[in-house]
């Protein structure tokens, strides 16, 4: 099969012949790609891509054998395995019975220069020491399970939840494969924390990417989320959730604006999706909340 160069892993499962497999398909902020996908026993081999490919086995039980680009490997896989496909190769594999996958794919020409960013160019993705065979790490597994939670409670979120998932995603595929990734010391200096806050504050109607509060501190995407995390206590996209919630509770409370219209101006792109946040949070649908107040 064809594929051309600048295709996408998705693109390429969505829209070849591996479509019928297809069981959900998730874009948090444009710049990566989850998919969801149930096949049969068989070959999955699929053509060299421009973007890493990190996948999850949800059951387990299959005998796997393949190379993902660091050599044959032949493996029984468990339930929670993950296996990383490096850019730019031809992956191969087979399964000898029938399987559930979970996918998340990075562009290259995105992540590399993140990457450049943290490492000062050091640092390629075609580098990393996880294409042998299957590996566990809870790390990975939990803030996987975080961004596809995200992604059914917010429909599309924002750049800046995206690209914080995924750049712990990414730290931590750095350091399970012992790459040369050095941590970022402290927290963040005052300064850059009060501009940060005060930017996150003033814009939360906007799609905010963590490239712009990055730079605010004048850090590396990689470091602005670790050290924002040790400031602060919660990564950036929590707290931009809690900045979020506690602005709709204010404008629930204080204005008779509609459910609709407060969703807008705290940037969520409709009405259901701030009250599946709100209830999450403050275990109350918004209008329930705007009585309880107002009584």
């Amino acid at each position: 099969m064809n594929v051309p160069a600048n295709s996408s892993f998705s693109k390429w499962y969505r829209e070849g012949q591996e479509a019928s497999y297809v069981r959900t398909r998730k874009s948090p902020g444009g710049i990566l790609d989850l998919l969801e996908v149930a096949r049969p026993a068989g070959d999955m081999s699929r053509p060299a891509l421009p973007e890493l490919v990190l996948y999850q086995d949800l059951l387990g039980g299959s005998r796997v054998s393949g190379d993902s680009g660091g050599g044959y490997y032949n493996v029984a896989s468990e339930k929670g395995f993950f296996y990383l496909s490096a850019p730019s190769f031809a992956n191969k594999a087979v399964v000898d019975s029938s399987h559930q996958l979970r996918s998340l794919s990075f562009p290259v020409a995105h992540w590399q220069k993140v990457l450049d960013e943290a490492t000062d160019g050091r640092l390629s993705m075609e580098c990393l020491q996880l294409y042998g065979g299957p590996f566990h790490s809870l790390a990975i597994q939990s803030a996987l399970r975080s961004l596809w939670l995200l992604c059914d409670e917010e429909g599309t979120p924002s750049r800046l939840l995206a690209q914080a998932a995924g750049c712990e995603i990414m730290a931590e595929l750095c350091r399970k494969g012992g790459t040369p990734f050095e941590s970022a010391s402290g927290g963040l200096a005052p300064w850059a924390e009060k501009r940060c806050l005060e930017l996150m504050r003033t814009r939360l109607s906007e799609d905010i990417c963590l490239n712009e509060l990055a730079a605010e501190a004048r850090l590396s995407p990689f470091h602005f989320a670790r050290m924002f995390k040790q400031s602060v206590g919660v990564p950036p996209r929590a707290y931009l959730t809690r900045l979020r919630v506690e602005k709709a509770c204010e404008l629930l409370e204080l204005t008779d604006l509609s459910v609709t219209e407060i969703a807008q101006d705290v940037g969520y792109s409709s009405n259901q999706v701030l009250a599946r946040i709100f209830i999450k949070y403050r275990h109350m649908s918004p209008t329930d909340y705007r009585r309880a107040v107002r009584r």
